[in-house]
């Protein structure tokens, strides 16, 4: 009897333990974590994860380090990550190419789904459709008749084959029957330099990196291409508003761990996260830099992330973008 009862008592135990997380999960963090950043120095993730990891550490009680792994359009930096042991102290944040290169690369060495670990969106940076004020326009109704009536004659800047803006450009080209031509350049800066200089006619950029020479009067902001008006340029209207049916480009930037991670690691990271990017100092930096915080939960991040995904990709389809 006494036997059955030990073996009843070590039955429950086990299962018990099987349900309890790990000791290293119950301790995390216990040393640094590395935030790989698959960037130059300097650009939207850099700026926005500088502005966040101080109060994510202190939440945590580790340091937050920031890693440059720059190359191949983010693809080193997120494969680094993709293959780094899932116990929350290699981290990623990822711009939209993330979500984009998947229509663009037969060969991506990773699945931007099946090999990460979603943490949070941390914000989202609507572009905005400028001009160049040398053009006649004051909105997107006079653009696309001036388009029309110069079919192939204007054209438009992108940081490269596949980015944001050419995707956004292609997807203008479509929706409104216009024939724009896309000039790539090897970065956003120079595709701004050259808008700024009148080279290129328009562009679709992310707000942050043209704020300054639209408030100066070098740009011309016609609309902004987020779902909703943005905080900072509330008067601006939407591309939707403008009438673009369904016209929404805006660069999401996520934080991702690998594939595997321990739900108490994950909850933490995300807690940091949110908890962070509801600080009202930080908040309103964001805001003024043009990025609208989000800190949203794992599910609904990796809900965003598939729907990301499928969206650019009927996009570089419609546009004869092929994979390569």
């Amino acid at each position: 009897m006494l036997n059955r009862k030990l073996r009843s008592i070590m039955v429950l135990a086990a299962a018990f333990i099987g349900f309890m997380p790990p000791l290293a999960a119950q301790q995390y963090p216990n040393k640094i974590i590395r935030v790989v950043n698959p960037n130059q120095p300097g650009g939207n993730s850099d700026i926005l994860f500088r502005l966040l990891s101080p109060k994510m550490g202190e939440i945590m009680g580790q340091q937050l380090v920031i890693d440059y792994r720059p190359g191949a359009g983010g693809n080193i930096g997120a494969e680094i990550v993709s293959k780094s042991l899932p116990d929350g102290y290699t981290t990623l944040i990822a711009a939209a190419s993330f979500l984009i290169n998947p229509s663009l690369l037969k060969n991506l060495p990773f699945d931007a789904v099946k090999d990460f670990t979603p943490l949070g969106l941390i914000v989202d940076i609507p572009a905005a459709l400028v001009v160049h004020p040398s053009l006649p326009v004051k909105n997107v109704k006079q653009l696309v008749a001036l388009a029309k009536s110069r079919p192939g004659e204007m054209n438009f800047s992108s940081s490269g084959r596949g980015a944001l803006a050419h995707l956004a450009g292609a997807l203008f080209n479509n929706s409104m029957g216009t024939d724009i031509v896309h000039v790539p350049y090897k970065g956003a800066g120079p595709a701004v330099i050259d808008l700024v200089a009148g080279q290129v006619q328009m562009s679709f950029v992310s707000i942050p990196a043209v704020v300054g020479h639209v408030q100066n009067g070098r740009l011309r902001m016609l609309a902004q291409c987020g779902a909703t008006r943005f905080q900072s340029f509330p008067d601006l209207p939407t591309m939707v508003e403008s009438g673009v049916p369904g016209f929404v480009v805006s660069s999401g930037f996520s934080f991702l761990g690998p594939a595997g991670m321990q739900k108490p690691v994950v909850d933490k990271l995300n807690t940091a996260l949110v908890q962070a990017l509801r600080d009202p100092a930080i908040r309103k930096s964001l805001i003024e830099r043009g990025a609208d915080p989000i800190g949203n939960t794992p599910a609904e991040h990796a809900a965003f992330i598939k729907s990301e995904i499928e969206k650019w990709r009927r996009v570089a389809q419609s546009a004869g973008i092929k994979p390569e």
